[in-house]
């Protein structure tokens, strides 16, 4: 499968996205990698797809997932990033990207997904979206420790993103503010669906380690539908949700 998922729910005004919910290789592309590494976090946010429909089902709001792994196009990238389509991620050489057609890719994967996400807004415009992702305890080669357990990353619109802060601070839980990495640099989906559309967004990052199994999953479908009602009832109040 590599045409984007779409769950329904009746909850239309929450939209959850999750870009790198897989790491599924079409059996007509050759990365020419060990499979091994397709079971790593360079190919794909490890327990995001498994948060996401959990959240999709306890809040019932709708929910659309990339179906490609992001060594065969990053989904969270603009069009002419330069890592796109990556020949090399954390050390490790991705030759069957080092001669492709980018164009192809681009059509094949990247246009239906956001296609989708844009259909879905123009049909029915979401008060605030959630993007589902995940992060490393520690780089594969290299870097120092993440001591998160969660980040909130956004761009230029804090609506959403410092209420959250602040609430899952509240909650005893170590919070990073555009950390592990700045969605004032890397923000590529809700830059294009939330941002641009005036919606109130930000992308939620759970260590990987704490959401790779059920237990870890339950635990912060938990957390973050709490979140979620709380982020709804903050930008219900007048004068939070205008831009």
């Amino acid at each position: 499968m590599s045409a984007p998922e779409l769950l329904e729910g009746h909850a239309q005004e929450l939209l959850l996205l999750c870009d790198h919910a897989s790491n599924h290789v079409p059996a007509d592309i050759d990365l020419g990698i060990d499979a091994a590494l397709l079971d790593l976090h360079i190919a794909l946010d490890i327990g995001a797809a498994p948060l996401t429909r959990s959240l999709a089902a306890r809040l019932g709001a709708p929910a659309i997932l990339g179906t490609v792994s992001r060594l065969v196009l990053d989904l969270h990238r603009e069009p002419d990033h330069p890592n796109l389509i990556p020949d090399h991620s954390d050390g490790y050489e991705i030759a069957g990207n080092l001669h492709i057609d980018r164009e192809e890719r681009l059509a094949r994967f990247h246009t239906p997904y956001h296609a989708l996400i844009e259909a879905r807004i123009a049909a029915v415009r979401p008060e605030l979206i959630l993007s589902i992702h995940s992060f490393t305890p520690r780089l594969e080669r290299g870097g120092s420790d993440r001591p998160w357990e969660i980040g909130i990353l956004y761009n230029q619109d804090e609506r959403a993103a410092r209420p959250a802060i602040d609430w899952l601070r509240s909650q005893g839980l170590t919070t990073g503010d555009n950390e592990p990495y700045s969605g004032k640099l890397l923000n590529a989906t809700l830059n294009r669906h939330g941002e641009a559309n005036g919606i109130p967004s930000i992308a939620i990052e759970v260590r990987h380690d704490l959401i790779r199994d059920a237990a870890g999953v339950q635990r912060w479908t938990d957390i973050i539908a709490q979140l979620a009602d709380h982020l709804r009832n903050h930008l219900a109040q007048p004068g939070s949700a205008a831009p």
